[in-house]
């Protein structure tokens, strides 16, 4: 029970689909790069929902606006030098 607030973490993984074979993805052709947390936040006057997606220390990595239209913008963060 102590731990029903947590935030859940996910494996952020990239993939280059180099078979060019559909939705299929090899597992040889799958890199982990790390823990991502997603945050949902809904805007109802406007229509907009907030995805943010954090690293394992809480650092906002990617800001993603999705409208109730379908449109989507992302605003993707690096905080390296």
């Amino acid at each position: 029970m102590a731990n029903q607030f947590e935030d859940i973490l996910y494996k952020d993984i990239f993939s280059q689909n180099k078979s060019n074979t559909g939705n299929l993805i090899k597992k040889d052709e799958v890199e982990i790069r790390g823990l991502a947390k997603i945050t949902c936040e809904d805007d109802d006057l406007d229509g907009v929902r907030v995805l943010l997606k954090k690293d394992a220390n809480d650092s906002i990595k990617e800001i993603k606006f999705v409208c109730s239209c379908g449109q989507t913008k992302t605003i993707i963060l690096d905080y390296s030098e």
